[in-house]
């Protein structure tokens, strides 16, 4: 492989497949709650949080709603700031209890997303997004 091919996967499919393994979790966590209403409500009033039902709802459209927009690379820097705050808030509240070992590897996991995100934040969707298509189109409406 080229250093021309390597700077070029690297800067276009490279950010796209880290997008992508990020957006899932995110989508899979939202499916997963909406398979099990009941049992996810129960677990967030377990931790004492008010209006179970409100928190389950908003936890479905960030997870789902910021996975997809994730995935589809629209308004990425944006979506992966409020995704990581929410991952870092699910690990502070939801994942707190570090003396089991279980709780422990579920906040770092979350650490580990925030962190993920934040290098989003830093250097954006990449090619293959709908971000980057609007900066070309824009691009060139400006050059004509």
């Amino acid at each position: 492989m080229t250093t021309t091919t390597t700077s070029t996967t690297q800067t276009t499919v490279l950010p796209f497949v880290g997008r992508i393994l990020l957006a899932a979790i995110f989508i899979v966590s939202a499916l997963g709650k909406i398979a099990a209403p009941e049992a996810t409500q129960g677990y967030i009033a377990s931790v004492g949080l008010p209006a179970p039902l409100l928190g389950y709802l908003a936890a479905i459209a960030i997870e789902l709603g910021g996975g997809l927009l994730l995935l589809a690379g629209y308004r990425t820097r944006a979506v992966a700031l409020g995704l990581a705050v929410f991952s870092i808030a699910s690990a502070l509240i939801f994942h707190h209890a570090l003396g089991d070992q279980n709780q422990l590897f579920h906040f770092l996991k979350n650490l580990a997303m925030a962190g993920g995100l934040i290098q989003v934040v830093a250097f954006g969707a990449g090619a293959f997004s709908i971000d980057n298509r609007k900066q070309v189109l824009r691009h060139s409406l400006a050059t004509r």
